[in-house]
């Protein structure tokens, strides 16, 4: 029988009512206690780590996250992480990097609605992750939510309230999960130890560009941060302010990336990803030597650059690594 850790965070999955509010309140031990069937194929331990709503969800606290499961690995199978869902898919993403090629599962999930709720799926979402983690063809960091078990790198949260909140984007769905029955799309394999991080630099700030807004702006986050992620329109590309570029974000970008700042190209767009070398706009901003996240998720392009400057600051490491497939983050 497998040896599970339950590793709690708070979330909407542990919380009760108040009178301020769904506050998180439910103990570690008590989660388990609602899906009493698990016993039947797994032993389950807990810790209650945090108990935030995770709209509070720093990144110390996925190093924090990261230890635990780094501390206790050698006397568990798996590892289900209980987390709220508004920032569950950052916190997937940071911990693929934080925790790479693991032989054993370390799971993510959380709810819609709280366990205690006798309309929740909240227990279903537990004990199909509880499953999952028990499982030998299951590895690395993912996201088991609704019965879909999705890649770390590749979840974003795409409804505020329904059941079916994530989806994977740009990428198949490792698994589906239906009455304890496992069904695999991906076959994953990994190999040697798993490898453990211990540094993130949180110094990143992502730019949403709307039209008509200022280069004043990325000059002035260029100054007070170390990386600036920008969301473009479309495939991707700079806007000009003026005729002869001089007040452009191109300017203001070349300007920074002088100084050692890192940028890195996104786009708005969802599904289909990036791509520099369609319009002028583009080409103009790639010939500048900026990262491009290509078919990358959002959430895995911050956490990825915070997971870089945390490990080196030379250019060439950094573009390498930031270019390097790991976990599934990108195809091109």
């Amino acid at each position: 029988m497998k040896k599970i850790l339950l590793i709690a965070t708070g979330g909407t999955i542990a919380c009760k009512r108040t009178e301020n509010g769904l506050t998180p309140l439910i103990t570690s031990d008590d989660l388990i206690a609602y899906v009493p069937q698990a016993r039947e194929f797994c032993r389950t331990d807990a810790i209650q780590l945090l108990n935030l709503d995770s709209t509070n969800i720093r990144p110390e606290h996925w190093l924090m996250m990261a230890k635990c499961v780094r501390e206790n690995y050698p006397r568990y199978d798996g590892f289900v992480i209980c987390h709220g869902t508004d920032t569950m898919a950052f916190t997937a993403a940071a911990l693929s990097y934080l925790i790479q090629n693991s032989p054993k599962p370390v799971v993510i999930t959380g709810a819609q609605r709280p366990i205690d709720m006798e309309d929740t799926d909240a227990r279903m979402n537990l004990f199909d992750s509880l499953c999952y983690a028990c499982c030998d063809r299951a590895h690395g960091v993912s996201i088991v939510f609704d019965g879909n078990v999705i890649a770390g790198t590749r979840a974003r949260k795409m409804r505020t309230k329904s059941y079916n909140a994530f989806s994977s984007i740009n990428f198949p769905y490792l698994a589906a999960i239906r009455d304890g029955h496992i069904v695999h799309y991906i076959t994953e394999e990994t190999s040697g130890c798993p490898a453990f991080y211990d540094k993130l630099c949180s110094n990143v700030f992502l730019l949403k560009l709307i039209p008509g807004l200022s280069p004043d702006i990325l000059a002035m986050a260029g100054e007070n941060y170390d990386a600036v992620i920008i969301e473009s329109f479309g495939v991707g590309g700079l806007p000009y302010s003026d005729e002869d570029g001089k007040d452009s974000f191109l300017s203001v970008a070349r300007q920074l990336m002088e100084k050692g700042k890192l940028i890195v190209m996104a786009t708005q767009v969802i599904h289909e990803g990036s791509d520099l070398g369609v319009y002028a706009v583009g080409r103009e901003a790639e010939q500048l030597g900026l990262l491009e996240t290509g078919d990358m998720t959002l959430e895995a392009a911050v956490t990825k650059v915070m997971w870089i400057l945390g490990q080196t600051r030379d250019p060439d490491t950094i573009r390498s690594l930031f270019n390097t497939t790991i976990r599934y983050d990108r195809l091109f």
